[in-house]
């Protein structure tokens, strides 16, 4: 079996991101999350700085207590405090991280590209499986 430190998060990170702006309204994200079959929506301003996260945990949330909700911006329920992951980070340490702060997603960034992808349980879950016996 593969040791986890070896395994960088670049490997098994998600690059294809669905971004939108702190304005942008949770039935806007909510639909786009939809379509792409996605638990995640990364949160950026206009020159693409990670502002925040909003997950399908967030959605519970906004659905027991929003109204309305056609009117609402992702900025007043996304998460702002933020870990991230690095690409050279090894898989062992993002999964003890996310497993620590209990988190199922995980904003993946470089100092010069800003956010490069993201890293879900579902993508960790997928990498272990694919593991030989």
């Amino acid at each position: 079996m593969d040791d986890l430190d070896d395994v960088f998060v670049a490997q098994v990170m998600s690059e294809s991101l669905y971004t939108v702006t702190p304005d942008t309204l949770v039935e806007e994200a909510a639909k786009g999350m939809m379509e792409r079959g996605i638990g995640s929506v990364i949160v950026v301003d206009d020159d693409g700085t990670l502002r925040g996260i909003l997950t399908n945990t967030d959605f519970v949330q906004i659905v027991a207590e929003r109204q309305p909700k056609d009117q609402t911006p992702v900025s007043e329920y996304m998460s702002t405090n933020l870990v991230t992951a690095d690409p050279g980070d090894s898989l062992a340490d993002v999964a003890a991280t996310m497993l620590e702060h209990r988190f199922h997603h995980m904003p993946v960034t470089d100092g010069e590209s800003g956010v490069v992808g993201v890293v879900s349980t579902t993508d960790l879950t997928a990498y272990v499986s694919n593991l030989p016996a």
